[in-house]
């Protein structure tokens, strides 16, 4: 009696690790991209790859580690509101089956209202939704001395339920050996982004 009900325990104990192992790492849901979907990164510098070569940009990197159509459609100097009026033009023209939206570095920059940010990010997410539109959210840091992202990019993943990268930019900037400048990244900066991206992907099921 007493083995077993160690054994039992001991098997308990295990499985409650596993779960909690797989509880930390879930990110909601996405379908599976086809071989031939299209992914369209949507942003600003940070997305059109400001600081690096042509093809040295997260989203040309990306295209080769999913081994998928990942359309940059970055924007440098470009703020959210701007975005907003452009988006729904460039997912009419694409027709993506997931959106990488990595948005509010220029506005957080010039300190503009954050309600507006959150405003203008969420209608962007509403528009690819109404599409049918996956949508992955990449939070951006605000500038100061923590360098961590407006809690409004974690709330708006909850409140539509979307896979989120919240650490990735925020980590390279405080690196300078991944920087081009102050606020880009260079090459290898943007190939970390990449495989974060490409692994965030793996992780929602968009990819085996």
């Amino acid at each position: 009696m007493i083995n077993f009900y160690s054994a039992f325990c001991r098997l308990s104990l295990f499985v409650l690790l596993i779960l909690a192992l797989f509880g930390c790492s879930n990110q909601p849901a996405l379908p599976p991209l086809a071989s031939d979907a299209v992914v369209l990164a949507f942003g600003d510098s940070l997305t059109f790859g400001t600081g690096a070569g042509e093809d040295q940009g997260y989203p040309a990197v990306l295209a080769g580690l999913i081994n998928r159509s990942v359309v940059n459609a970055g924007i440098p100097g470009e703020i959210s509101t701007e975005g907003l009026k452009r988006l729904p033009e460039v997912l009419e023209a694409e027709q993506p089956s997931l959106l990488i939206l990595c948005h509010g570095g220029n506005d957080l920059l010039r300190r503009q209202d954050q309600e507006q940010l959150r405003s203008n990010i969420r209608q962007m997410i509403e528009l690819a939704k109404q599409k049918g539109i996956a949508v992955v959210l990449i939070a951006v840091p605000e500038p100061g001395l923590s360098l961590k992202p407006p809690a409004l990019y974690e709330e708006l993943a909850k409140e539509f339920e979307l896979p989120i990268d919240k650490k990735t930019i925020a980590s390279l900037i405080t690196k300078s050996e991944l920087k081009s400048d102050q606020v880009h990244l260079n090459a290898a900066g943007y190939q970390r982004i990449a495989e974060a991206l490409a692994e965030l992907l793996r992780k929602s099921g968009a990819l085996p």
